[in-house]
Formats: C-alpha cells, sequence, structure tokens
C-alpha cells in the first residue's frame, strides 16, 4: 500500500472520508503483518469508520491481534470480517473506550465473549453475572472476571443493544453481583468471622437505584446481627473484620486495575460512625438523630449482597422513616439547602462543564424526583421506586408531574446520563465533566450517532438538554399545584386539592388552604391572563418557597396581579424580562416593607425589569424632578403630595434593591459586598430625604412667599442624616438656620422661619398611603427648650458662651441638606472651630465624653433588653464604634484633614490611614457598626417597622437571618455570629475609648 512521496493513496482519501483524523498513521497500521488477510477488505474500513474514533478503534485492534498467537489472530480475524454482530461490538468498543482495548490487550481471548448473545442473554441479570463471575477466588481474578463481563455491557451499550436505563441496570447488577463474589471470598478467607455474624450488604446510592455508572463508588451500608448465642459485640467485631476485607478487595488497584470503590460513608455518623451496626443500633439513630438529606438518601436504599432475610428487615424497618420524611420541620429547605450547597461546592472553573451537580445536571433531575417521591409517597407507594426513571414515570401517572414534562425530563436524563457514561467509557475512570478537547469532543458527539459535525452538535445537544433540566426542576415540583385549580387539558390527570395542600405545607406555606386559593385566584379559567400566570407561577412559588414567609410573597403577588391586571405591559414584563419576575418574588417575601411600598403603587413594579432600574438615582436628578413637580402644582399640600410619592417610589427602589442585592439571583450570585450596600443604601436614603426637605420647602415657600423668602433659609443634617446613614425607618435630624434679607425685620424673618418650618413638618407627616418623613430638631442649642430656628448670629453667640462638649460632638455630623446654600457653608465654617478643637481635647473633655457615654449605656437601654443583641446602644453596637471614631475626630480633627468628614467609615478608615488606630481595630470596628447597621435595615424590610433588637418571632427571625446570608434553621448561628463580632468590637472599644 506504499504511495509516491507527495501523492496520497486512495485509501488514505477513504481513510479521511470514513472519520480518521491521522489517515497516515491508520495508513501505515493497516501496512502492518498483522492485519495482512483484512487489510484490502472495504468492509472492515465501513466497520471502523463507523465506530465513535475510527483511530483508536484500528489502534485498539492492531494491539489485540498482534497480542494473539497465529491461531488465534487468524479466527479472530476471519470471524471479524464475516460476522457483522461481532465487527461492530467489537470494533464499537475498541472505539469507544481506550481503558477496554487495553484490557483486551492484556486478555486477547476476552473478545470471544462478543461472538455472539443469546436471546436470554441481551438483558444479563444479577444470576447470570454471579455465573460469569463464579470462577473468581482471589481478588485478580475477580477484577478480571469483572472486566470481561463489563465489555460485554459496554459492547450492548455502544451498538444500542441496550438502551441507557438497561446499561445503568446491566452494571447495578454487575455490582451486586460482585459485590457477593467480594463477600464470599472475604468469608473464605475468615471462616471463624463468617460463623459469628450475619453480615447484609445494603445498596446506596446509584447501585441501590439500579442505575449505577461505568465508573462510580459503590455506596453501601452494612448492618449485622449475631448468629445465635454469639455475643453482640465480638459479632459486630467480625462482621467490621469482613466488610472491611470486602471493601479492599473491590476498591484495592493492582496490576489489574480496580473495580472501583466501595464507599460506606452514608452509614449514621458518616465516617466517623462505626462501619457496622446492628439493625436496632441503626433505628436508634435514625429515630433521633439522622438529618433529612439521610432520609432521602435511604430512598434508593436495596440489599444487595450477604444475608437477604437480614437485609430486607432493615429496609422495612427503615421504610416507613423514609416516607415520613417529608414531615420533618424546614424539610424541602434542607433538601434545596443540600442542593445548593452541590452546586457552591463545585470548583469555579468546572461548573460549567459539569453533567452531574452543574445547574442543569444529572443531580437537578435526581433532586426534584426525590423531592416529590418524598412529598406524595406518604400517601402514595406507587412512588416508592429507588429508579429516578422509574420514579418520574410513576409520577407521570399518578397526575403529579404534567405528561409533557415528564417526557421532557426522561429524555433529558436519558441523554445526560448517555453523555456521562460514554465520557467514563473512554478511559474508565470516575468522571462528569465534558471534556475541552476537540478530539474528546469529536469521539463524544460521534459516539452519541452525531456525525455531520460532532463537536458543534454535542455541545448544542448537551445546552439545550441542561436548560430544558433547568427549567423544569423548578417547574416540575411546582405545575402540578396549578393543575390542582386550573382547567386542564383533556386526558390530563388533576392533582388532588387534597394532595396540592400537602405539596404546598411541605414547602413551608403556614396556611395551604389560603394559598390554593390564591393560585385559583390567579391562574383559573382561558383567558390570556390566566394562561400566563399558569407559565409563570411554578417557578414564583420555587421563589416563594425558598423565602422565609412563602404566604406573604404569594399574597403580595395576587395584590400585585389584581391591582395590575389589567395592565397589558405587567404580566408581559415578567413573562419576557428574566430577573423581574425572581425580583418580584424575592422583593415579596422578603418582609413588610417593600410590599407595602410598592403595593401602594403597583406601578412601581416596572422598576424589577429595567437593568438599570436598581441603581439609586443621584441627587441632582431626583432635586429636578422634584422641583419641576412643585412648580406644576396648584398648591403646597398637593405639591407636597407628588413630592411624598416620589420618595416612596425611591424608598421601593432602595428597598428592592438593597433585598435583591444581599440575597442574590442566579445572575448574580456572588458574595455580596455587606460595606458597599450599607453605604448604598445610607447614601439613597439620604439624598432621598434631603430632596424631600427640598421640595417642601420650595412648595411652602412658593404658596405663601412666591419666589423668595423673606430670610435666607438653610437646613442641617445632623447625627444619621448629616452622616449619609441613614436607614429605612430613620428620623431625619437637622437645625434650622436663617439670616434676615437685607431690610428685613429680624422679627419678620423670624416669624417667617418658623412659618416655614411649621408648615413643612405639617406637610411631610400628613396622613396618607405615603411613609412620612419625620424631621426631628431636637439637637438644637438648648434642645427642646430652645427656639426651633435661629439665626446665624444667635448659633454663634450661643456656641461660644454656652456649648458644652456632647454639643461639639453633635456637630460632627453637620453638612447642609436644603435651602440657600452659601447660608449652609457659613454655619458649617462657623462650627468648625468646635469640632475640630485647633489644641484637640483636653482631659476634661475626654472624661466628659466617657462619662456621657457611660450614663447612656446605664440610662437609655430599654429595660429588658439584652444587651448583647441591641444594636444601637448594646455592647459593640454603633454607638459604641461612633462615639470611639468621633473621640478621634475631635482629638486629631484638626491636624488630619481626612478625618473632617461627617461618615463614620470614612472617619475610621482615616484615623487607620494616619496611624491612630491600628488596621486590625479598625477592620473589627468596621465589621461590628456594618454588621449592626445591616441588622436595622433588616429588622425594618420585614417588620415595617424600626427597632434595635432582633425580632423574637421565628419566621421574622428567620426572614433577618436571610437578609443577613443564614439558611433557615441556623438563626442561633446568626446570633452567635452577632454576639462575636461585636463582642471583638467592644474589646476594641474599652481600649480606644475607655482607656482600659
Amino acid at each position: 500500500m506504499t504511495t509516491v512521496p507527495g501523492r496520497r493513496s486512495s485509501t488514505f482519501t477513504r481513510l479521511l472520508r470514513h472519520g480518521f483524523t491521522d489517515a497516515a498513521a491508520a495508513e501505515r497500521l493497516l501496512d502492518l503483518p498483522a492485519l495482512a488477510s483484512v487489510r484490502t477488505d472495504p468492509v472492515l474500513l465501513d466497520a471502523l469508520g463507523a465506530t465513535a474514533d475510527p483511530d483508536l478503534a484500528l489502534r485498539g485492534l492492531v494491539r489485540l491481534v498482534e497480542a494473539e498467537d497465529a491461531a488465534e489472530r487468524q479466527m479472530l480475524l476471519d470471524t471479524l470480517v464475516s460476522a457483522k454482530p461481532l465487527r461492530d461490538r467489537l470494533l464499537g468498543v475498541l472505539g469507544a473506550s481506550e481503558a477496554l482495548g487495553d484490557h483486551l490487550a492484556r486478555h486477547p481471548r476476552h473478545w470471544q465473549a462478543l461472538v455472539m448473545y443469546e436471546a436470554a442473554d441481551l438483558h444479563p441479570g444479577v444470576a447470570e453475572f454471579e455465573h460469569e463471575l463464579g470462577g473468581a477466588h482471589d481478588p485478580d481474578t475477580l477484577r478480571i472476571a469483572y472486566r470481561r463481563c463489563l465489555l460485554a455491557i459496554a459492547a450492548r451499550d455502544v451498538c444500542g443493544t441496550t438502551d441507557v436505563a438497561e446499561t445503568a441496570a446491566e452494571l447495578a447488577d454487575l455490582a451486586t453481583a460482585t459485590l457477593r463474589a467480594a463477600l464470599a471470598i472475604a468469608r473464605t478467607a475468615a471462616p471463624a468471622d463468617a460463623a459469628l455474624c450475619r453480615l447484609a450488604v445494603i445498596a446506596m446510592g446509584k447501585c441501590g437505584g439500579h442505575e449505577l455508572n461505568y465508573v462510580s463508588d459503590v455506596d453501601v451500608i452494612f448492618v449485622a446481627e449475631p448468629v445465635d448465642s454469639s455475643e453482640e459485640s465480638k459479632a459486630i467485631q467480625a462482621a467490621t473484620r469482613l466488610a472491611a476485607h470486602m471493601m479492599r478487595i473491590c476498591s484495592e488497584t493492582t496490576v489489574e486495575g480496580t473495580i472501583w470503590p466501595v464507599d460506606a460513608n452514608l452509614r449514621p455518623e458518616g465516617r466517623n460512625g462505626p462501619l457496622v451496626r446492628t439493625l436496632s443500633s441503626h433505628l436508634a439513630y435514625y429515630q433521633r438523630w439522622a438529618k433529612t438529606w439521610e432520609f432521602q438518601a435511604l430512598l434508593k436504599a436495596r440489599p444487595v449482597a450477604g444475608d437477604p432475610e437480614l437485609g430486607a428487615e432493615y429496609v422495612e424497618a427503615v421504610s416507613p422513616m423514609v416516607w415520613q420524611a417529608a414531615d420533618r420541620e424546614n424539610f424541602v429547605g434542607d433538601v434545596q439547602k443540600m442542593r445548593r450547597r452541590v452546586v457552591d461546592n463545585i470548583p469555579a472553573d468546572r461548573v460549567d462543564r459539569e453533567i452531574k451537580l452543574g445547574p442543569g445536571g444529572l443531580r437537578d433531575v435526581e433532586f426534584a424526583v426525590q423531592l416529590l417521591q418524598l412529598v406524595h409517597g406518604r400517601s402514595d407507594a406507587s412512588l416508592h421506586s429507588g429508579s429516578t426513571l422509574d420514579a418520574l414515570r410513576a409520577l407521570a401517572e399518578g397526575g403529579y408531574v404534567g405528561r409533557v414534562d415528564a417526557a421532557q425530563f426522561d429524555d433529558a436524563y436519558r441523554f445526560l446520563r448517555a453523555m456521562e457514561h460514554r465520557i467514563q467509557l473512554y478511559r474508565l475512570r470516575r468522571t462528569h465533566l465534558v471534556p475541552e478537547d476537540e478530539s474528546d469532543l469529536r469521539r463524544l458527539g460521534r459516539s452519541l450517532g452525531m456525525r455531520t459535525d460532532p463537536i458543534a452538535e454535542i455541545n448544542q445537544a448537551w445546552k439545550r438538554h441542561a436548560s430544558v433540566v433547568r427549567r423544569l426542576h423548578e417547574k416540575l415540583f411546582y405545575r402540578p399545584l396549578l393543575d390542582a385549580v386550573a382547567q386542564l387539558a383533556p386526558g390530563e390527570t388533576r392533582l388532588s386539592a387534597k394532595a396540592a395542600e400537602v405539596r404546598l405545607e411541605a414547602l413551608g406555606y403556614a396556611d395551604p388552604t389560603a394559598a390554593l386559593r390564591h393560585l385559583e385566584a390567579l391562574s383559573s379559567g382561558v383567558s390570556r391572563k390566566a394562561a400566563i400566570q399558569r407559565t409563570l407561577l411554578p417557578v414564583l412559588l420555587g421563589w416563594f418557597a425558598d423565602s422565609a414567609d412563602p404566604d406573604a410573597g404569594l399574597l403580595g403577588f395576587r395584590k400585585v396581579s389584581d391591582a395590575l391586571g389589567k395592565t397589558p405591559w405587567y404580566l408581559r414584563l415578567l413573562r419576557d424580562e428574566g430577573a423581574a419576575a425572581e425580583n418580584l418574588a424575592r422583593v415579596l417575601s422578603a418582609g413588610r416593607l417593600a410590599p407595602d411600598l410598592l403595593l401602594r403603587a403597583p406601578e412601581a413594579v416596572a422598576i424589577l425589569g429595567d437593568p438599570q432600574g436598581l441603581k439609586p438615582r443621584s441627587r441632582n436628578h431626583l432635586e429636578q424632578e422634584v422641583l419641576a413637580a412643585v412648580g406644576r402644582a396648584e398648591d403646597a399640600e398637593s405639591a407636597v403630595a407628588v413630592v411624598r410619592g416620589v420618595r416612596r417610589r425611591e424608598l421601593f427602589r432602595t428597598t428592592a434593591a438593597d433585598l435583591i442585592g444581599s440575597y442574590g439571583t442566579e445572575e448574580n450570585p456572588a458574595e455580596p459586598d455587606h460595606g458597599a450596600l450599607v453605604d448604598r443604601v445610607g447614601n439613597a436614603v439620604t439624598d432621598l430625604n434631603a430632596v424631600t426637605i427640598a421640595g417642601a420647602l420650595r412648595a411652602v415657600v412658593r404658596e405663601q412667599w412666591g419666589d423668595t423668602l423673606p430670610t435666607r433659609f438653610a437646613v442641617i443634617g445632623m447625627g444619621r442624616f448629616g452622616g449619609h446613614e441613614l436607614g429605612y425607618g430613620s428620623d431625619a435630624d437637622v437645625l434650622f438656620v436663617h439670616t434676615p434679607r437685607e431690610g428685613v425685620d429680624e422679627q419678620e424673618a423670624a416669624r417667617a422661619a418658623n412659618t416655614v418650618v411649621a408648615e413643612m413638618r405639617r406637610l411631610l407627616q400628613l396622613p396618607t398611603a405615603d411613609p412620612p418623613l419625620i424631621i426631628d430638631a431636637d439637637l438644637r442649642p438648648e434642645g427642646k427648650s430652645g427656639p426651633l430656628v435661629r439665626t446665624l448670629k444667635s448659633y454663634d453667640a450661643y456656641y461660644r458662651r454656652w456649648s458644652l462638649v456632647w454639643e461639639s460632638q453633635a456637630l460632627l455630623r453637620a453638612e447642609p441638606m436644603a435651602g440657600d446654600a452659601d447660608l449652609g457653608r457659613a454655619f458649617i465654617e462657623l462650627i468648625d472651630p468646635l469640632r475640630y478643637p485647633m489644641e484637640g481635647l483636653g482631659e476634661d473633655a475626654v472624661r466628659e465624653i466617657r462619662r456621657l457615654k457611660a450614663r447612656m449605656e446605664s440610662e437609655r437601654m430599654p429595660r429588658g433588653a439584652d444587651p448583647t443583641l441591641h444594636t444601637k446602644l448594646g455592647r459593640g453596637g454603633l454607638s459604641d464604634v461612633e462615639w470611639t471614631v468621633q473621640l478621634l475626630q475631635m482629638q486629631h480633627g484638626w491636624v488630619e484633614p481626612g478625618l473632617r468628614t461627617t461618615r463614620t467609615r470614612e472617619a475610621l478608615a482615616a484615623a487607620c490611614a494616619a496611624e491612630l488606630i491600628s488596621g486590625e481595630d479598625a477592620q473589627t470596628l468596621d465589621e461590628a457598626w456594618v454588621l449592626a447597621t445591616r441588622v436595622r435595615n433588616a429588622v425594618m424590610l420585614v417588620r415595617g417597622r424600626p427597632a434595635d433588637t432582633f425580632p423574637s418571632g421565628p419566621r421574622e427571625l428567620t426572614a433577618v437571618g436571610r437578609y443577613l446570608g443564614y439558611e433557615p434553621g441556623h438563626v442561633g448561628d446568626m446570633l452567635d455570629d452577632y454576639r462575636r463580632i461585636t463582642r471583638r468590637a467592644r474589646a476594641v472599644v474599652e481600649e480606644r475609648f475607655y482607656g482600659a
């Protein structure tokens, strides 16, 4: 077959046409003497071209025939050419599995296992495999016999004689036979141990479910009992030795490779628990200590080896517990949390290639099916199957899953399992990663019948099926709830209302009957609106169920939908804008404040669908909108009503952004920057309140005096308002300052200023649908007993003669917020020497500040409040951090410009940069301040009213925990973490503030 240099032979061209990627190498292999009798046979070339990897198949064939003696080689080649079944099976395996090619090169006679199949051998079971393994009396002969059986299974698989489910079942049956053979070898090696105990091997996971991979850990649990009157402890020790030996036989690697690892970590207490227990010990653990996931795992438990009666007793005893697991508190949340943890633990560089554990992977199918089984299997024994596909079929037949959904899920699962099988078959390695190498992808695609452009085709098919799985994973659990209340297509099975309520209760809905009524109101009928709702609700129900208060989320959604039901853009927005529906679900189910704001003007839901909608609007932008609206209004009251409406809308924007940023979404799953979120909220609410006050001021002045007030007037922000650290429930602390215009009598100016203040406060607090803005001027000179408004000269005179150290401290937060900008700047110039004294603070002043702080701690703490959990006055809380920072500002602000800021975190960072406080101490204080602020914001979001302590109700406490990043059932961790972080901050305060 030699050719003239530079000229390609016809064989070379044919090889390329048949899918060989290295035709030159293939041509050289076909020229080898070992293939002399078949090299010109076109049948062989066609058969090689039909394999997943013709190059690999040819290399494997050459190795096999070269390993045979002359007689066997000729018999193989003759049979190969004359018998199409053998040709397809042998070359199919060689083209799909390098590892099985290696096995055939070591054990060339094993090709004869593929010569022919009897009808009874097409789908062998445990008995047939036990017969094949029966001659194995030591670990290596067992490994060899196991691979011979595996060779036959792979041949049936790649030739399409068996489908993916049948292949997985055969692999599980082969594993069962292998476990029995390994246990027999262990018993033979230790007959004394075998005589002392009854040992049963319970298969779990994919082996237990009759759906094993080519290469997978085989999960097992061991249960043992004494024989007759044997002492229990000795029987368990003997059983442990037998079990350990059996595991080593399967798991150890020798020249013949390994079979597979036997994993017993699903046993009670995992790897920390005893390898073998008695039945009563198992039951005691499951009754007292087992977690939800352990019952989920037991769903697939199946006795496979050892004492069959004991194995049956075990399964019969644990089965009732499995089917009662859905009654456990936080059942669905535990299952969902476990699924999220699996995804979170995938390395970032692998998550997009994980066919098993990644989003849209096999585990999504399995979790969804198992969740439905555990919920509905309590009352429907037809769902008690360990096989995913059998259980899915039963769920569809029982009406718990729509037939179309079940068919799509089945198809996607089979395709993904087929991908997984072929990926593992290549080198018989335990992997679930879709390969990146083009040759591997080409082989994978061709092995699944894709020949035109296998790389593009396999990627497209994989992504398509993964997308279906992701969609149905959400939809599968919730869709039948709608079937309970909506009109169904003819012939479909309706989930009963009672079954729907059971499912809703399992999802965490406290009032499933009411929830079902809401679903009926939203989705019943044949209108286009109801049809869109039936599309949206399955996913929304899942998001609501993932919250601390599913009932509130669903009720809020119904109210919004009722209010906007005739608005054409509303449902279209939720259906077509990917993030809008999820954002709405998160906002509606996270607490009271955001839904209350939304329900007062439901059209604000449009914000959630705008990619820029959750970004806070600038103060200048808001001020232009507000002042333009005031200019169009007929009177001050209507003008301020519009201003308050803008404030309500923007408060909703801020709360929604805060909730969505804190919880994260599929599109934005990264850990949020909590400090940045706190700053964003503080800045947004501060700007909003400043603009609201400016709008009210303009409205009052315009109505009573036209364009010009008789006195120049400014509003100075104080406290958290001046510090840009407002929370959702904060009042606006202010000072009012004015200066009569030229030629205006001081008394007239004072009357005008007081009138403006009184009218502004009245209009901003009128009872309306919009939340009020409380203006608090108690930080003014002389407090409540002093005049509400002063001239700049009056402030100057007071501060020079009467100012106390606490007033200078309060002025650290002073910043102009509205009114005459020049007057605001003049006020700041007036107070700067007071708050940043040139000579710093004397010892007397420092002692006075410390005394005031200690007095505040003892006198203002509410009676009965836990000082370790009070966010404002408690240990390491806001007051501790702020007073420590403010002391540094007053001591060093004159010489350190960075300290001249009204913002706590900025001042703390400046103090650290100036080396006035260590980086570690600054980080400790900052962490505590951010956490306490987040807790206050969370409480307001959840309860709709401000508070400085954690709520006592479990549902509200859970909701606060969700905002702070804690899963349901972990509020204790949240409180422990809060105490730990603030305790560390208090230690810094003791040293830096009190000088301890």
